[in-house]
């Protein structure tokens, strides 16, 4: 089992390895004359500036829609906890399309900041919201009774108690945003992704993206690190005696928090939806066929299902080690495997490029390159459900299934795999959506004549055919709307189990 988390982690790291064995076997003199180059620090400053600029609105942001959801008592909670889900179901270069469909002329950094701010926000608002419903409303209470008003109350109590999920969200944004390439590409703004994607299309000095890349990488790195970092370890759970029903603002106060959802929805789902609908109605001479269409659905559904079996299969030895064991050697190798979620998919597809050419030039844009890309950008997503899945099975069971005569294999296939099946199905359909809508490492590792949904939309978007694109668009949101859900349905077990009663 160590053995074969070892290979997991080792191939999750080659693309990093590589990367820095390209940078260094091109000197030191080469590596700094890239990093130092003006275009280099031109491309390096708008993505950091993009990055915090979306932290920061999202994080505000989503603090203000969480409270809202969970500290306000509201008609119909439910479809509002889903309705703060739903916007994961819209991939960020889809938002864009969006805008760019409905108001050609206007691109650059703020509807950049816009799309990816509404589309990015769940990543604050659902840890936030988990962290106020385990909220022991005693502590405010009590004070209150030492006389602070409402909003000093919320500002010295609620907002500390939410701040660590909060902030840790907000450094999943940054990520997001440092590795989006879709997005910044349709609304015309230049960042390290799109960079590494145009240095590595002119093939000039591959030596140059390597570089350019390996920056990228360092930057998601820290966002990494620092989300793991400062993520809650523990959290206070409430009792059952100190919860209450969620604060009544009145008719007009109530109105106005709803209206707010409400526009936040719209703006990142409705209009969407709305702007393709239109646009699916206008006629378009590049409009893709019937056949076409159905040809890049059935590739989507198919990759997509192969690449989330491997993926579980290949997170399977990391996750069952991480569930039921300690010690340095375990955590050295999960943490080695989560190198894929700091990686954007330009610096993995990149890496492969020159791994596949190096070691295995047949294989060099096929299928099998494509999905190994796949399995290290989305193993931490499997390991993570999966491991979770599998700690949630008593360990007493297992030892029972062992007194009883069965060998470890026995036990984890009559014993453990049934206990933790729906939660490794869930990360399955996690991975499955991710590659779906997966769109820079598709395109650059992608066999010829090999089209996805994400790949289709991208050549419609270049081509400028907005109306044939839309259909396209419109599928890619249906198949975010079930990962959506899912994480809407556990909101809600947890604010069950929180104890907070509902109004």
């Amino acid at each position: 089992m160590v053995l074969a988390a070892a290979l997991v982690a080792a191939a999750a790291a080659a693309p990093l390895v590589q990367l820095l064995t390209r940078v260094a076997g091109g000197g030191a003199e080469a590596a700094a004359s890239a990093l130092l180059r003006p275009r280099t620090a031109d491309l390096f400053a708008d993505t950091l500036a993009l990055t915090a600029t979306v932290s920061v609105l999202a994080l505000a942001l989503g603090i203000a829609l969480a409270t809202a959801a969970v500290r306000v008592r509201l008609p119909g909670r439910r479809l509002w906890w889903i309705a703060l889900c739903l916007p994961l179901a819209v991939p960020s270069y889809v938002g864009a399309f969006a805008w760019t469909a409905t108001w050609p002329t206007v691109d650059g950094f703020w509807p950049l900041v816009i799309v990816l701010t509404l589309c990015t926000v769940p990543y604050v608002t659902l840890p936030a919201m988990a962290a106020l419903s385990t909220l022991d409303d005693g502590l405010v209470d009590v004070a209150r009774t030492l006389g602070r008003g409402r909003v000093r109350v919320y500002v010295t109590v609620v907002l500390p108690h939410v701040l660590p999920a909060a902030a840790a969200g907000a450094l999943l944004v940054a990520l997001y945003a440092l590795s989006d390439f879709g997005a910044p590409a349709i609304l015309r703004v230049e960042t390290l992704t799109t960079g590494v994607y145009a240095q590595f299309s002119s093939g000039f000095d591959r030596t140059l993206a390597a570089t350019t890349a390996l920056l990228l990488a360092a930057v998601a790195v820290v966002c990494v690190a620092g989300e793991r970092l400062i993520r809650p370890r523990t959290v206070r759970t409430r009792t059952t005696a100190s919860a209450r029903p969620a604060v009544q603002l009145g008719r007009a106060g109530t109105a106005a928090t709803m209206t707010a959802l409400a526009a936040v929805t719209a703006a990142s789902v409705l209009f969407p939806v709305v702007a393709l609908g239109i646009r699916m109605l206008r006629s378009d001479r590049y409009a893709s066929t019937p056949v076409d269409l159905a040809g890049a659905l059935g590739t989507t559904v198919g990759i997509s299902a192969l690449a989330a079996t491997v993926a579980v299969a290949v997170a399977l030895p990391v996750s069952i080690l991480a569930a039921r064991y300690r010690g340095a050697l375990v955590t050295g190798l999960e943490s080695v495997s989560y190198l894929g979620h700091a990686l954007p998919g330009v610096v993995v597809a990149l890496a492969l490029v020159t791994l596949s050419l190096q070691f295995f030039p047949g294989a060099y844009q096929s299928a099998l390159v494509l999905l190994a890309a796949y399995g290290i950008l989305f193993l931490p997503k499997s390991i993570g459900a999966s491991r979770a899945a599998i700690a949630q099975v008593p360990e007493e069971l297992e030892e029972t299934s062992r007194t009883l005569g069965r060998g470890p294999v026995r036990t984890w296939l009559r014993v453990t795999l049934p206990g933790a099946l729906p939660g490794i199905l869930a990360g399955w359909v996690l991975v499955a959506t991710a590659v779906a809508k997966e769109l820079p490492a598709t395109l650059m590792l992608r066999p010829i004549g090999f089209d996805t949904l994400a790949t289709e939309l991208w050549s419609k978007t270049s081509l400028g055919a907005y109306g044939a694109a839309a259909p396209i668009g419109v599928l890619l949101i249906l198949a975010g709307i079930a990962p959506a859900l899912l994480l809407a349905r556990g909101l809600e077990r947890r604010r069950t189990t929180s104890g907070r009663m509902e109004p």
